[in-house]
């Protein structure tokens, strides 16, 4: 994983206008069956091999602290895009998502 400057963000909102500002412009969704990542703006899906995670970020809801998300900042050089990944968890958290978060999760690690 690469490590962008690492700032620290008080705000989803804020870390997503910075980090827009660094060059992550597109838009990337959790497809439905949970194995690749969808970019609507360029009509484009990425799974797992064809992108890494530059950065991540954690935002804990203001009024409930299990009101959590997660903020990827990832990269592919091969498709020549910079985006972000926004999961919310929560009470609408589904298996679909945690499945390729989990994923996404092991190989910031490695």
């Amino acid at each position: 994983m690469a490590n962008l400057s690492r700032k620290s963000y008080d705000t989803l909102s804020e870390a997503v206008n910075d980090l827009q500002k660094q060059g992550y412009t597109d838009d990337f969704l959790i497809s439905e069956d949970g194995e690749c990542l969808r970019c609507a703006g360029k009509s484009m899906e990425l799974s797992p091999d064809e992108f890494i995670i530059d950065d991540i970020y954690r935002f804990e809801g203001m009024t409930d602290p299990e009101d959590e998300s997660i903020l990827f900042a990832i990269s592919s050089k091969d498709n020549l895009v910079k985006g972000l990944v926004v999961n919310s968890f929560g009470a609408e958290f589904s298996f679909r998502s945690s499945r390729l978060v989990e994923e996404l999760y092991k190989r910031s690690r490695s």
